[in-house]
């Protein structure tokens, strides 16, 4: 077997309570590395087109990758594939925390768990004695997801849901020690299943090709991370929140569900702000991360708990016209309490404030007041009153209520916190990224918006180039399976420092954006490790890796996707934005929105699809994506 891998799926049959290990594919290995790219292709392969995904044929699939079980920096993560119920389509999410590691110390690569309990169940996986037991989890059923994982105690490692799962809330997610797999709904499905928890251990270690080697170069990461000016600096320093300030500068910061793309009070929310207000006691990150990104802040009532990311910030600040840190905190807190995506949580709470507003809804909730929002979030996890309607995500309830115009979705995935009518490329990637309105599947904001080296984001060049660059990154990444914010580090501390007015940066941005052919070019190239997670991986595996392996792994991955995608009845119909992003301006200089019908079919071009949006017989055939 090849190295990095412990060489064992386990399958679990829910209904049966039975259990089977057996054997890791090595070829499958190689073409989709683990993580995501695995576990799409066993989605793919385990399930007849058409299934319910909260039915017992949709398998909830647990994966690691060949990092995980190491100490690389932002290595240990796990990934869950499954079919989405918020959009019908491929559904997955990744996840920090301390579960991946406990996954392959048990000396698994997948879990796959099928069928439905009949009550409420949990399961230990002891790994050294492969021993899977089956326990009632009818004292668990209800609770909250961190006084869940403080009865289980800390001798296992835990993936378990709240309420919001148990309840089948459409973006549920599943949570490990502070962190949440928190999109498509992957929460829902195991709640659907009446599986509250997983708990895993063992002592089986990671065996590489050349621990010296990895062993050594990780060490010059570790330096590097310290000195960088985003890893080891503002992101150490104020957290994800440092995004808030720059994204309202550049008028992308979501602003009362979208309608505005600036928020003048967005200092309050800011990373800055939390320092010198909010922040209490250590900074907190996942297991074996030097970065630190987590803050610890205090909810009045509850204690020291993990402060909001940017996403949270922004969707649940922001975006409702909310500058009052205090209520984020709390709601983050709850929400993650819950086991709910605070992502698709803010754009439902803030689609429910237009409708209310437009005279539509009696929602009981309106912009720039908190009264009445915990309660619903509240409901929302148990399905109460209107929080059913909301529990079903903004698509659903602008069926049922109208608005559709102003639902702020793709592909039923509510949008993440960056307006791609300031950010071009990003208007793309959420158009065809297969999830959804997703940012981390990609990041195209960061090489055109909010990074140290950012092209003009209100033109058409490269903004069809960028997001086939960043969205094969970011399946390579997820298969790994590593954090995306690993891909922070790729520009130097040099460029950081440079300033936006230097004749440098201008000769260096005007480079960038005229790099198409190249970068085309580039892409295909295979050569020498470069990158850290390259490297990484060779030292690991035995497998030689550069960015043109891991750009062809990534665009497997993301063409499997597709295929998937469109066997569920998606198509080229649903790459597209909502109506507010096509059609309404927040610059003084555009006349209308995002261009996106001048750029859907360059990028349709650069994948090697058709016309609609399919990818070609011959491309399939290059990626060798067997369907």
């Amino acid at each position: 077997m090849i190295k990095g891998y412990a060489g064992r799926i386990l399958r679990v049959d829910l209904a049966a309570q039975s259990f089977a290990f057996e054997p890791l594919d090595e070829e499958t290995a190689r073409l989709y590395i683990g993580g995501k790219g695995y576990g799409t292709r066993l989605l793919y392969d385990l399930t007849e087109p058409g299934i319910d995904p909260l039915g017992p044929a949709n398998p909830l699939i647990f994966a690691t990758g060949p990092l995980n079980g190491s100490v690389a920096p932002q290595s240990n993560r796990f990934a869950v594939v499954c079919k989405s119920p918020l959009t019908g389509g491929i559904g997955n999410a990744t996840c920090g925390g301390s579960y991946a590691y406990g996954m392959k110390r048990a000396g698994i690569d997948f879990l796959i768990v099928n069928g439905r309990s009949e009550r409420p169940v949990r399961i230990e996986v002891a790994g050294d004695q492969d021993e899977v037991r089956f326990i009632d989890a009818a004292d668990l059923w209800g609770k909250g997801s961190y006084e869940t994982q403080r009865i289980l105690g800390k001798k296992m490692s835990h993936a378990v849901i709240g309420p919001a799962g148990e309840n089948m809330v459409l973006y549920a997610g599943i949570v490990s020690n502070e962190r949440i797999a928190a999109r498509t709904g992957v929460g829902a499905v195991m709640g659907s299943k009446r599986l509250k928890a997983i708990s895993v251990s063992g002592s089986r270690k990671l065996e590489m090709d050349d621990p010296e080697s990895f062993k050594k170069y990780t060490k010059e990461v570790r330096e590097l991370f310290s000195k960088h000016p985003v890893l080891g600096s503002s992101m150490k320093r104020y957290g994800t929140g440092a995004i808030v300030n720059t994204a309202n500068g550049r008028n992308i910061i979501p602003t009362r569900n979208f309608k505005y793309g600036h928020f003048p009070d967005a200092m309050k929310l800011s990373g800055e702000y939390m320092e010198d207000h909010e922040l209490v006691g250590v900074k907190s990150s996942c297991l074996h991360c030097p970065v630190t990104c987590g803050r610890e802040v205090e909810v009045e009532g509850i204690g020291r708990v993990k402060g909001p990311e940017y996403e949270t910030l922004a969707l649940m600040g922001s975006n409702l016209e909310i500058p009052d840190l205090k209520r984020v905190n709390e709601w983050n807190y709850q929400a993650d309490d819950l086991g709910m995506d605070t992502i698709s949580l803010g754009a439902s709470l803030s689609f429910a404030m237009e409708l209310q507003e437009r005279g539509m809804l009696d929602a009981g909730i309106q912009f720039g007041d908190p009264a009445g929002v915990s309660e619903l979030i509240d409901d929302i996890a148990h399905r109460r009153g209107l929080g059913d309607d909301l529990a079903d995500g903004t698509k659903r309830m602008s069926e049922k209520f109208g608005g559709q115009e102003f639902a702020m979705h793709v592909k039923g995935l509510e949008l993440s916190a960056y307006d791609p009518r300031g950010s071009f490329a990003q208007g793309v990637e959420y158009a065809t990224t297969n999830r959804g309105g997703c940012h981390v599947q990609g990041g195209s904001m960061y090489m055109e918006s909010v990074g140290p080296l950012t092209i003009n984001p209100q033109n058409l060049k490269l903004k069809a180039d960028i997001p086939v660059l960043m969205q094969n990154t970011a399946c390579a990444i997820n298969s790994m399976v590593l954090c995306i914010f690993t891909s922070y580090g790729m520009f130097p501390a040099a460029i950081h420092a440079m300033s936006p007015n230097s004749l440098p940066y201008k000769i260096m941005t005007t480079l960038f954006e005229n790099s198409g052919p190249m970068m085309r070019l580039a892409m295909g190239m295979k050569g020498r490790p470069m990158l850290w997670w390259e490297k990484w991986l060779t030292y690991i595996t035995g497998q030689t890796f550069s960015s043109g392996h891991l750009q062809e792994i990534g665009a497997r991955i993301f063409n499997l996707e597709r295929m998937y995608n469109l066997r569920e009845g998606l198509s080229g119909a649903d790459d597209t934005l909502p109506q507010r992003m096509l059609n309404e301006s927040i610059f003084p200089h555009m006349k209308s929105g995002h261009p996106l019908g001048e750029l859907l079919p360059r990028y349709y071009r650069n994948r090697g699809w058709d016309s609609n949006g399919v990818p070609t017989k011959k491309t399939l055939a290059r990626l060798q994506v067997r369907v």
